[in-house]
């Protein structure tokens, strides 16, 4: 009956081809032991490949031997890699289960390409798609977030995605086909555990058929996507141009938050972040949203969009020489002119910082250099990458605007410091 059912869907979803090779991702259990038994049962020629994740103490090397003994007796050939996952996990200040995942999918790509196979399986199945579901639905999601698992993602496909775990589990009882069984999958300490072991138990004794009831509403939405993106393009298409985001087209629309999070969350952009976007939309300009590599500025007429980028420090020259009466100061606002003996440490370049201050050349009472650029009509993002010269902790050069006062040349100079900034 399993194998049927995913001779079916294989064909039906065109996820593999007869002639080519497989990678299977076989960690051991139930699930990856049923995938590769039924594709070798279907005449699919596959290759194997299981990470040691090193997480689980002798398990992890009981679930490599056990591996090893199968593929042995089918005549697989098997590729094997060893990860440190708490050391990347740490490096890159993650979560355990993100750094496994990456290594995984990053490795099982390399293999692919290196083995000549033209798919990457992997054994989700339907109890697997129910619990994304559920999982994007706790944290909070879009439309697309609803869908569960897809069948096939780029080369990764899923060929079990048409048969639940008691299938699974039926299948091998027949073949008489032993497995291995991850211990942590009976612990409660991640949300996906949770859901399996808890909450769909209690939804389950609320609707016996609740599983099937999610995976129906997963295939509803997954037929209205196209329609519904074909709507977001539109309406986006509307409401962008080329300063960025026209807050008054976009409240035109008919679910304008609903547009406004497709458009940005591509960019790292959460739901929370979207409902104060919309807040300030009727709001001062000025206020500012950030994702890791993107800023949303609310202006008059228009959120703006644009990439953060760290800006390169300006290249700068220095000469020291003795002032005379005949030294003529120049104008050019790229040249800083400053007192040597009033300078009170080693000169250096840095951005500019919340709460920096200077007494601006010509004035005698000390201002932000925030407002300082403010005044001079600068953008928040020409702010952020406004770079200033100090002596130790002291503001001296807003580099190409302004020096300090308290540094200029005067009658008591004795010697001179020009600082040019290089075009």
């Amino acid at each position: 009956m399993l194998k049927r059912k995913v001779r079916q869907f294989i064909e039906r979803e065109e996820l593999l081809e007869k002639g080519n090779k497989t990678l299977v991702a076989l960690s051991g259990g139930a699930d990856s032991v049923a995938l590769l038994r039924v594709l070798l049962q279907l005449g699919y020629p596959c290759e194997a490949a299981h990470c040691n994740f090193h997480l689980r103490g002798e398990e992890s090397n009981r679930d490599e031997a056990f591996v090893r003994t199968l593929c042995e007796e089918w005549q697989v050939a098997l590729h094997v890699q060893h990860f440190d996952t708490q050391a990347t996990a740490e490096s890159k200040g993650i979560s355990i289960e993100m750094a496994a995942r990456e290594l995984r999918y990053d490795w099982f790509e390399q293999l692919r390409q290196a083995t000549g196979c033209s798919t990457i399986a992997v054994a989700h199945h339907q109890d697997d798609s129910v619990e994304t579901f559920l999982l994007n639905l706790i944290r909070g999601t879009g439309i697309k977030g609803l869908q569960g698992i897809r069948p096939k993602n780029g080369a990764i496909v899923r060929p079990l995605l048409c048969v639940n775990r008691q299938e699974i589990l039926d299948y091998l009882q027949h073949l008489g086909q032993a497995y291995v069984t991850d211990s942590t999958n009976l612990q409660t300490d991640y949300t996906r555990n949770k859901i399996r072991l808890e909450l769909l138990p209690l939804l389950s004794s609320i609707n016996p058929s609740i599983k099937e009831g999610l995976l129906q509403t997963a295939s509803h939405l997954n037929e209205v996507l196209p329609i519904y993106n074909k709507s977001i393009a539109e309406g986006l298409a509307r409401v962008k141009d080329n300063q960025g985001i026209n807050i008054d087209f976009l409240l035109q629309e008919p679910s304008p938050q609903c547009l406004l999070y497709e458009a940005v969350a591509p960019l790292g952009f959460n739901a929370s972040q979207v409902n104060d976007m919309m807040e300030a939309l009727q709001g001062q300009s000025g206020k500012v949203f950030e994702s890791k590599e993107w800023r949303i500025v609310k202006d008059r007429t228009h959120l703006l969009i644009e990439e953060i980028k760290v800006p390169t420090p300006p290249e700068l020259e220095q000469e020291e020489l003795s002032y005379t009466p005949h030294f003529i100061i120049p104008k050019d606002k790229n040249t800083a002119c400053l007192d040597a003996n009033k300078l009170k440490g080693e000169l250096h370049v840095r951005l500019c910082q919340p709460g920096d201050w200077f007494i601006p050349f010509g004035m005698k009472g000390k201002k932000l250099v925030s407002d300082f650029l403010t005044d001079l009509k600068k953008s928040i993002s020409e702010k952020a990458q406004q770079y200033v010269l100090c002596s130790g902790n002291e503001v001296v050069w807003v580099i190409g605007e302004r020096i300090d006062n308290r540094f200029r040349v005067d009658e008591d100079t004795k010697r001179v410091v020009i600082v040019r900034k290089k075009a």
